[in-house]
């Protein structure tokens, strides 16, 4: 039988969700306008902004957090390929937005991703890697499109771009961070528990995107 865990060890577990919580909650308190519609009228100059545009709308949020959460339950090489692979093809995204470039359903593809990535958590799944990586890859195109599409008329291409993926680096480096709770039982189901909690928000994502 094994041993039961201690009420130490299930606060520890627990601290990190408990922390990923309140930055939602802060996050849903302090977005100014619609943060669904990742409006970016009224932002002005580069870096700041673009640190700042990943965290307007939660559905960026979530899904990049969940990169981190998935990598942190997938272990080596996975913990760090997937936040690599995120950011470096949400660039490439970034890159085709900003030439005007136009990808259909980039709203539909964000929230999938809050779906799809959710749902792995959840599952625990652990694809061959080459997989989970082409997974990360194909809706960091659409995050990125996002972003670069909505550069601000008088802001710095290459500041506002360098800022959105260092804040998605920091996302991923989040989830990752709460994602290592995954050692003990009560922390797994825990991150089964967020897991499932992005998951659900996504099919909400999908109707206001189509509404």
């Amino acid at each position: 039988m094994k041993p039961s865990i201690r009420s130490q060890e299930i606060w520890v577990a627990l601290k990190p969700v408990m922390l990923l919580a309140l930055l939602v909650v802060a996050q849903l308190a302090g977005s100014v306008g619609d943060a669904w519609a990742h409006s970016a009228d009224g932002q002005t100059g580069g870096l700041i902004d673009g640190l700042l545009h990943p965290i307007s709308g939660l559905d960026h949020v979530l899904a990049m957090v969940a990169v981190g959460l998935w990598g942190a339950q997938l272990g080596a090489p996975a913990i760090w390929l997937l936040p690599i692979t995120f950011p470096v093809v949400m660039a490439f995204g970034g890159l085709l937005g900003l030439l005007g470039v136009p990808l259909p359903g980039t709203e539909i593809g964000i929230a999938l991703s809050a779906l799809v990535l959710g749902a792995m958590v959840f599952a625990e799944a652990c694809p061959p890697i080459w997989l989970s990586m082409t997974i990360v890859g194909v809706f960091a195109i659409f995050h990125g499109h996002a972003h670069g599409s909505e550069l601000p008329d008088d802001a710095a291409p290459l500041l506002y771009s360098l800022g959105f993926v260092t804040a998605t680096g920091l996302l991923h480096a989040t989830g990752i961070s709460v994602g290592l709770i995954h050692r003990w039982p009560a922390g797994r189901m825990a991150l089964r528990g967020a897991g499932a909690a992005i998951a659900c928000a996504g099919p909400v994502f999908l109707w206001m995107s189509l509404a």
